[in-house]
Order: structure tokens, then sequence, then C-alpha cells
């Protein structure tokens, strides 16, 4: 059963103040929610893995691809309505302009196929790290949403971003999440400031191995694919 719009948190997510995300970004290079969705919440979303295959419009076995090990499916178009709420209203928190405006470029450039994404990592599982970029057209931050509890559902499986400063050796972080928050990252890189002003940093992310249990989330990526 795909829950509707109205059991998710998309009023909550309007509410968080846009400058404190940026702030964030600016900052720690990562910003992380309250945990913004109820265990039921979590627990729908993470239900529709198993569901109809309608929903998806691709599974990718990890391991297949020398991306890891693990799972994970697309989702197809039109997105299930509680997922498109909630990714809207994360997206209007850091866009100025309006989706449908990012959504024509991608489809100028040949990127017309859906991002939304539901993953699942098992024990031994991990995701090596990458950057969600499908095209030339990108936007520029991306949303990550743990939809079960660590220590509880799953150990290990933390969310590491790494950060490639200019002259300098790789900086690791660790991202802390609870069940139900929603981290947004960099997808390719973010400014920072330098001795000789404001340089780019580039910025990866992955998801080091699970210990024990079952690790879902929710990749919510605001461009198309092409």
């Amino acid at each position: 059963m795909i829950p509707p719009a109205s059991n998710f948190p998309a009023e909550v997510v309007k509410g968080l103040e846009a400058r404190g995300i940026q702030e964030a970004i600016d900052q720690s290079g990562f910003w992380v929610s309250p945990a913004v969705l109820d265990p039921d919440a979590c627990s729908e979303l993470a239900g529709l893995y198993a569901g109809s295959e309608t929903l998806f419009r691709s599974t990718t076995p990890m391991a297949r691809y020398g991306f890891g090990q693990g799972e994970y499916k697309y989702f197809a178009r039109p997105l299930p309505q509680a997922i498109d709420a909630l990714r809207m209203a994360t997206y209007r928190r850091m866009a100025p302009v309006e989706h449908e405006t990012l959504i024509e470029r991608c489809a100028a450039a040949g990127q017309w196929r859906p991002t939304s994404l539901l993953l699942r990592y098992g024990v031994g599982d991990y995701n090596c790290l990458h950057q969600d970029l499908y095209g030339d057209i990108h936007f520029p931050l991306q949303a990550i949403v743990l939809l079960d509890r660590p220590m509880v559902d799953f150990e290990g499986g933390e969310l590491l971003l790494v950060e490639q400063r200019p002259r300098k050796q790789s900086r690791a972080r660790v991202i802390p999440m609870v069940q139900g928050t929603i981290a947004v990252i960099p997808v390719k890189e973010r400014p920072a400031e330098s001795v000789r002003g404001v340089s780019r940093i580039r910025v990866r992310h992955g998801v080091s191995e699970v210990r024990r249990g079952l690790r879902r989330t929710l990749g919510l990526i605001f461009h198309d694919a092409a």
C-alpha cells in the first residue's frame, strides 16, 4: 500500500529554515534535520521496496557493477504521492527556482529518467564512495532519509562523506543520523573559504559495511538521469 501524502511531514519540512541548511553545508559540508518522519511513516516507505514492481523503473544489484554490495531500486514516474510530496517540500527549502525548470533543463540535455530511489543493505553490504551525477545537468544538493534505527535494527552502515580538499589530504566524516532524519549533502562539490579566497572542495559519499541487521534509506535526488 502506498501511504497518502497527508501522512508525511511535508509541512514540517516546509518549516525548516532554508538559511540554516545552507549555513550548515557551508560550515560543515552537510546538514541533518530532526527526526521529521515518525516510525510508522518510515516503515511504510521502507515497505515499498517489496511492493509492486510497477513502482520502479529499474533494480540495481550493486556487486554486479562494482558499486559495493546491496541493492537499490529507482522509482518510475509518476512517483508515489508521498515520496513526491516529501521530495518537493525538501527541494523548496534549498532552491530559488521551480523544480519544473530544473526538470525541463534535464530533459533538454537528454536526462529524463527519475532518480529517487530506495536502497537496501543487509549484513556485509556497503556502498563505495561515489557521486550521484547522471549527466551534464545536476542540482548541487541531494537528500538521504534513514528509514531504520541505528543500533536497534542494524549496526554499522554509517553514512560517510569524504572531502578532497585542495593541496591537503582528504577528510572523512561520519554523518550522524537517527530514524526519520533527512541528511542534505553536496552532490559533487561545495565552496569553502581558503587562504586564497574561495575554493571548491570535491565531495563523495558512501555507506560503511553493515555488521548486523537491515538498513534501508530513501534517496531524494532532484535532477533526472540520462
